[in-house]
């Protein structure tokens, strides 16, 4: 009942995909349990395990037949009852899936401890869960890498402390954005080929439970560490475990979603900030409603959630590092609890931050007309340096100059900020100190953007497209948001 609350909490899964929810459903974890004791059943069969007369195949073939034929038809309510019974969810389900095979129970976990199925399965769930997560991200690095093409050479101003700088454009800034993102996925992707099996290890892992049933046969033993990975189709397994997997892989696995969390929280500052400056809107439908009392309203509601989302993701990675850090000896059952809760969380909320990010960046909307008028307003004052260069190849003081330039910008600046215009171009066109000079030609957008198309073509042909190409198309992403 517990886990069930915490699945449906429409917190979580009102944002995130149901394939992302299902993987994290009770069915999806407790069937993974149930082929998790087939596939060590299996292996151990296939190594020849032997009743104590070393003859007798311990495990018959119609056993596994059995357990095959029931590894989805979970009894739910039955397993609620044993686990009243015995306050023990492995053992719950052991006995539930005892009774759906009865002819087996006697070789359903046969040799293991609670961590070969709750440990794996986890390893299992984060593996895909991973995958899944990368595929969304690229598919959200794919449509910001075609807004950024688009807007590769429309200036705009940039800002450092929030101040007006130099220009840059549209679709160089969104490069930064995707650079972050760009980052997160090359984490996740690392997280997914490193990430190992636990294995059969045993309560302590020592493995000696299994040294036992195998008479003392270490070969085997090792092999069957081997094969149950393989089974459940990972190529690596930890050679030393405690009862469980290190929990530095979950801090590892946590600390890589949460990056996805940064980097979708700085992309959503920005955007709020451009829609406060009417330069950049997200989507924004036809019967939306901005504000229930000031109908003229039209916020950024899909940004601004995307941080909401964020900034809880970003913050679950100190409970895995402290749980990873408060381990005693082979393992303290004070992870447990901590662990049902943050990491499903964890990867339904990376799932609904991305999902929001595909869904804004797939619609996102420039006002040009705005962007054109705020560079106008800031260009004289960028262009007083060309200006400055000019005027020296015209034979003026350099220091003359650039006094001049200070106290026309000056005097500009303490007009505009009385409500006045900027007038800088014709102060300077007046002054015989620049007389001569074509400020016309200095006054064009394009001449102050630097290699910002260029920059963009190139991050995008040399490390953005590769790695698109490598991971597929993704047209066909689900861009839909429910609220």
């Amino acid at each position: 009942m517990s886990e069930n609350l915490l699945y449906d909490n429409p917190l979580i899964t009102r944002y995130a995909g149901a394939d992302m929810a299902e993987l994290w459903g009770p069915q999806r974890k407790h069937s993974t349990w149930r082929r998790l004791w087939l596939a060590l059943a299996e292996a151990e069969s296939e190594l020849g395990l032997t009743a104590d007369d070393g003859k007798t195949p311990r495990i018959r073939p119609e056993q596994l037949d059995e357990m095959r034929q029931h590894l989805d038809d979970i009894d739910f309510a039955a397993a609620t009852k044993h686990e009243q019974r015995f306050r023990h969810d492995v053992m719950a389900h052991i006995h539930t899936f005892g009774e759906a095979c009865p002819g087996s129970r006697d070789v359903i976990h046969l040799g293991a401890t609670s961590c070969y199925v709750t440990d794996n399965a986890d390893l299992i769930l984060m593996r895909e869960a991973l995958q899944q997560i990368a595929y969304r991200l690229a598919g959200v690095i794919s449509k910001l890498a075609g807004f950024a093409r688009e807007w590769k050479a429309e200036p705009t101003l940039g800002f450092t402390h929030f101040q007006p700088a130099q220009l840059t454009t549209v679709g160089k800034r969104t490069c930064l954005w995707i650079q972050d993102f760009l980052l997160d996925l090359a984490e996740i992707e690392n997280r997914v080929v490193t990430l190992k099996f636990r294995g059969a290890k045993g309560a302590t892992g020592t493995q000696a439970s299994f040294l036992a049933l195998f008479h003392g046969n270490h070969a085997k033993v090792r092999e069957l560490d081997r094969l149950v990975a393989r089974k459940m189709d990972f190529e690596s397994v930890f050679t030393i475990t405690g009862q469980t997997y290190t929990r530095k892989v979950d801090s590892q696995i946590l600390d890589a979603l949460s990056g996805i969390g940064q980097s979708a929280h700085k992309w959503g500052t920005d955007l709020r900030l451009l829609a406060h400056r009417q330069e950049i809107d997200e989507p924004f439908e036809s019967e939306q409603v901005g504000s229930s009392s000031m109908a003229y309203k039209r916020n950024p509601m899909r940004a601004e959630r995307m941080c909401s989302i964020a900034r809880f993701l970003s913050a679950l990675p100190t409970i895995t590092a402290q749980t990873a850090s408060t381990q005693w000896f082979e393992r303290t059952l004070d992870d447990s609890a901590s662990r049902r809760l943050t990491i499903p969380q964890a990867f339904l909320a990376a799932d609904g931050v991305l999902r929001l990010a595909a869904n804004i960046a797939s619609g996102l909307i420039v006002n040009t007309a705005v962007i054109g008028r705020n560079v106008s307003e800031y260009l004289p004052y960028l262009a007083t340096e060309n200006i400055l260069m000019a005027a020296v190849r015209h034979g003026g003081d350099r220091q003359k100059l650039h006094a001049r330039l200070a106290e026309h910008s000056h005097t500009v600046t303490a007009q505009i900020k009385a409500g006045g215009a900027n007038d800088l171009v014709n102060r300077l066109t007046s002054d015989p100190a620049f007389k001569g000079i074509d400020l016309a030609a200095t006054l064009k957008p394009s001449a102050y953007v630097g290699r910002s198309p260029e920059q963009v073509e190139e991050f995008l042909s040399e490390e953005v497209d590769p790695v698109l190409a490598r991971l597929g198309d993704k047209e066909e992403l689900d861009t839909e948001i429910r609220v």
